[in-house]
C-alpha cells in the first residue's frame, strides 16, 4: 500500500490466482478482506500502531472485479478519525478506471490510542494544522 498522505492510500495490484473464485474472477471475499486491510492501513497512516477492532464492514459489488492477470486499484480514505471510532471508505476500480466495488469500514480505536508505539506527533491535531 502506498500512503500518499495522512488518511489516504492507493493500492495498485495485479490479480493473482489465489484471489479468484470458481468463475475465475476476483472473489468477493478477497474484496472484503481488502476493505478490512485498507481501512486498517488508513487508520495506521494517522499515527496509530494498533489500529483497533472492526465494528462494521460493508462491501457493495457493482460488477465483476476482473480476471487473473488484470490490474486493479483500490483507493482508501480515513473519512473521520475520532477518539473512539474511525470511519474509512474504499473504492475499487479496474484498468479502465471503472469502479467495480466499494466498501466502508468502521473501527473502534479508543484502546488503540494507549499503545506506546503510536507516533504521537502524527496524532496531535496541532501538528497537522498549517501555520501562516
Amino acid at each position: 500500500m502506498l500512503i500518499t498522505y495522512k488518511g489516504l492510500g492507493v493500492v495498485p495490484g495485479q490479480l493473482g490466482s489465489r484471489a479468484k473464485n470458481r468463475l475465475n474472477i476476483l472473489h468477493g471475499g478477497t474484496i472484503a478482506s481488502m476493505v478490512d486491510l485498507g481501512g486498517s492501513l488508513a487508520v495506521a497512516s494517522r499515527g496509530l500502531f494498533a489500529t483497533g477492532v472492526s465494528t462494521d464492514l460493508n462491501v457493495t459489488y457493482l460488477s465483476s472485479g476482473g480476471k487473473i492477470g488484470d490490474m486493479i486499484k483500490a483507493e482508501v480514505t480515513c473519512d473521520k478519525f475520532g477518539k473512539t471510532l474511525a470511519f474509512t471508505s474504499i473504492n475499487f476500480s479496474n484498468s479502465k478506471g471503472e469502479i467495480f466495488a466499494r466498501g466502508s469500514h468502521t473501527k473502534y480505536v479508543a484502546l488503540a490510542w494507549k499503545d506506546p508505539n503510536n507516533i504521537v506527533e502524527e496524532l496531535s491535531p496541532k501538528s497537522s494544522e498549517k501555520k501562516d
